[in-house]
């Protein structure tokens, strides 16, 4: 299964990574890390997780307050979003409109 991140959810993942880092030398690459764990996760099982929406479905990260939404589609697994679990629902899918 190809794996293919919208910007947008490239973008989350290394703004969060940036802020683990800054509050605490290290923890931005466990917060990497922790991302690696659950992209893995996905990739072996991609319809074991809960959907939250139509397609879309999300994997909670270990250690950290977030997950990772996604959509597998054919041959792809498209992540969509890495979303903080304090953030408003729903709002991951403005990503869907970029």
């Amino acid at each position: 299964m190809r794996l293919i991140f919208r910007p947008q959810a490239r973008g989350e993942v290394l703004q969060a990574q940036a802020w683990y880092e800054e509050r605490s030398p290290g923890l931005g690459l466990e917060f990497a890390r922790a991302v690696d764990v659950a992209i893995a996760q996905v990739l072996r099982m991609p319809l074991a997780f809960p959907r939250i929406e139509a397609e879309f479905r999300h994997v909670v990260m270990r250690r950290f307050p977030y997950s990772l939404i996604y959509h597998p589609s054919g041959p792809e697994l498209v992540v969509v979003s890495c979303f903080h679990h304090r953030r408003q629902p729903g709002a991951w899918a403005r990503n869907l409109s970029d």
